[in-house]
């Protein structure tokens, strides 16, 4: 393909929440987003015929999904008035999700993580997905 881009950018990636599909707003500023998926768990197949062993794939196992941000009263404030009430979710990737769109539903909830001698305060906001993670191409 003549003129793809070979890689991009984490710049101008946000993530959106809000209580319908077609009106999400920025839930804050965004330092680092966790993976976007899982692999299936490996279920085993083998037998005592086998000489080595053997799986098949199974349910995608996923944890809570953290993202990290930068720690004002006020983020934080906004973040937690919308916690732990169903939602839905969107990654965008790029200037208004130009290089792809991941969305999802669940919960979030927010905390502040522990700081140390010359650094930054930050927040972890968690999200509970409810859903599968879906991707969307602009």
């Amino acid at each position: 393909m003549a003129g793809a881009a070979k890689a991009y950018s984490t710049i101008n990636t946000v993530l959106k929440a809000g209580s319908a599909a077609g009106s999400l707003a920025q839930l804050c500023k965004i330092k680092s987003y966790p993976d976007l998926g899982a692999a299936p768990d490996n279920l085993e197949t083998t037998d005592l015929e086998d000489d080595q062993q053997t799986f098949v794939p199974g349910v995608k196992s996923m944890d809570s999904m953290e993202f990290t941000a930068n720690y004002t009263p006020e983020a934080y404030a906004a973040v937690k008035a919308s916690a732990n009430t169903e939602q839905y979710y969107a990654l965008e990737m790029g200037d208004a999700g130009a290089q792809g769109k991941f969305t999802w539903t669940g919960q979030h909830d927010v905390y502040v993580n522990g700081g140390d001698v010359n650094a930054v305060r930050e927040m972890t906001i968690t999200v509970t997905p409810s859903s599968a993670i879906t991707f969307a191409a602009s």
